[in-house]
């Protein structure tokens, strides 16, 4: 028999200082990591969005919000 696994998702906005861009960022708690997906898109659409190890000292959280 299968157990279906939840999974936990927050999301946030956050400002990124290096590169001057907002994003919002969709963390996956059990695997702690972020989805970074960019509030206004870029001229490279493949590069904008980024999966990453979570890492709360090297980000500006804004807010937090639900859908």
């Amino acid at each position: 028999m299968l157990k279906q696994k939840h999974l936990t998702m927050s999301m946030y906005i956050n400002w990124d200082k290096y590169k001057n861009c907002f994003y919002v960022n969709l963390f996956l708690k059990e695997y702690k990591i972020v989805v970074k997906i960019p509030l206004i898109p870029r001229k490279k659409p493949k590069k904008d969005i980024k999966i990453k190890k979570f890492n709360l000292a090297k980000c500006i959280y804004l807010t937090s919000f639900s859908s």
